[in-house]
């Protein structure tokens, strides 16, 4: 695999990571007991860490990211093993 393909895999991985990470941990001003600030959605985090949200979508991406890669060098899991319909095998 080259190494911007490899690149951009990743990245995607990243974007996919950002909404797997993005309700973990939030918090609502409801939830805190704090004052509801008018104007603002009762659902908005009370306070929103955005140096940590960026780690751990890192980290997420980055398991995701060498699993993937573990699979595409050790050839684990193949596109013919996910073909059900028997096309590829001329079924």
């Amino acid at each position: 695999m080259h190494w911007t393909s490899a690149l951009a895999i990743y990245v995607l991985f990243w974007f996919l990571a950002v909404f797997l990470v993005l309700p973990f941990g939030v918090r609502t001003t409801h939830e805190l007991g704090e004052q509801h600030i008018r104007g603002t959605a009762e659902s908005a985090p009370h306070v929103f860490l955005i140096g940590r949200f960026f780690v751990r979508t890192t980290i997420v991406a980055t398991v995701m990211f060498a699993a993937f890669y573990l699979n595409y060098v050790n050839g684990w899991i193949t596109a013919d093993m996910l073909d059900w319909t028997g096309v590829s095998r001329g079924i």
